[in-house]
């Protein structure tokens, strides 16, 4: 009788794997979402995949940021779910976790290049030469005055610094659906909370206080960075964060700032020079590998010479190329399953 109900059970989990597969298999395009930073040079890959391949049906590449699309990538396995998560942010233990409570056990990251994340405002305001503790005070909706933490009292850049522009302070910032805020919560406002000094407090209080934007004068964007050249453009005193390849595009219409006594490029990037840079990536679910025709080979042409590599087509369009070592071995991770682990 145990033999029996044993026998059916395994009959049963073969059944559901199979169909899940099944299901999978019905479906012949690749299925990709997530950062509004990596979209452009996904999309470009994408397109260009599907002229060299013309067996496979060109991926379908959306927007959505960064956290929606490793949350669609964790939602399950079958042809219903995504299959590539874009990400200008790392996949954190919290979220990994999520994929394995539905299931997604073979969650693989494939880092393609690096970019910069900037502040620019429009091509006829003046310079800013910034730094972290300059943007903190700008930004934040506590800062500290004479060792005390106050609301912050700041309505123009030179109140913050005598050198910044005499110039209304409104900040249009990502919001908390992109991994550029996350990047630029640690590498900006939480470096700037350190220079300014604030007063000793309980670890979640300090947190609070150094990541907690005004409502006065900043605004978060949830949408693209078009949304936040909008708004340059509709308040000329703006400043707006971008990433530098979406700068790089828009030069004509945009005037960046130096960091930390730094210009963004790619140069000041490659060198590690320009104090914030952040490598991008995508998440493969592992499960789909060959099941979803073209996903082997799509990974493997983005990390060729020709897209992703120095002179290559994504460099062109402002990606801060890898060297062909480092994509090579991200390569062979990938064909060796290698499983994504949070550092």
């Amino acid at each position: 009788m145990k033999s029996a109900l044993y026998a059916g059970a395994a009959l049963a989990v073969v059944a559901a794997f199979g169909a899940t597969a099944a299901q999978a298999q019905t479906r012949d395009t690749i299925q990709i979402a997530g950062s509004s930073t990596v979209l452009p040079f996904s999309s470009i890959v994408a397109e260009e995949f599907g002229n060299a391949f013309p067996d496979y049906n060109t991926p379908n590449v959306a927007g959505g940021g960064s956290g929606g699309g490793k949350r669609q990538l964790c939602e399950g396995v079958g042809e219903s779910t995504l299959d590539i998560a874009n990400s200008s942010s790392k996949m954190s233990a919290s979220e990994l976790e999520g994929c394995h409570a539905n299931g997604v056990d073979d969650v693989r990251e494939v880092i393609f290049g690096f970019d910069g994340i900037v502040f620019a405002t429009g091509i006829d305001q003046g310079d800013f030469a910034l730094d972290p503790v300059h943007l903190y005070n700008a930004i934040a909706a506590q800062v500290p005055v004479d060792g005390e933490l106050v609301d912050n009292p700041y309505t123009n850049w030179s109140e913050i610094d005598a050198s910044l522009p005499d110039q209304d302070i409104f900040v249009a910032i990502p919001g908390t659906n992109h991994g550029t805020r996350e990047v630029f919560d640690e590498r900006v406002l939480a470096l700037g909370c350190e220079e300014a000094g604030l007063p000793e407090m309980e670890e979640e209080a300090m947190e609070a206080a150094c990541l907690t934007p005004r409502q006065d004068v900043v605004v978060e964007i949830a949408g693209d960075y078009t949304e936040t050249l909008a708004r340059l453009q509709s308040n000329p005193e703006a400043i707006g964060v971008f990433g530098l390849s979406f700068y790089d595009q828009n030069r004509d219409t945009l005037k960046v700032a130096t960091v930390s006594g730094v210009e963004p490029s790619l140069e000041t990037i490659a060198s590690g020079e320009y104090p914030i840079s952040r490598p991008l990536q995508f998440y493969v679910k592992g499960a789909h590998v060959g099941v979803i025709p073209g996903i082997e080979d799509y990974v493997a042409f983005f990390l060729s010479e020709q897209m992703a590599g120095a002179g290559g087509t994504l460099e062109a369009a402002g990606l801060v190329p890898a060297d062909s070592d480092f994509l090579a071995a991200q390569l062979d991770a990938f064909n060796n399953g290698d499983q994504y682990q949070p550092q």
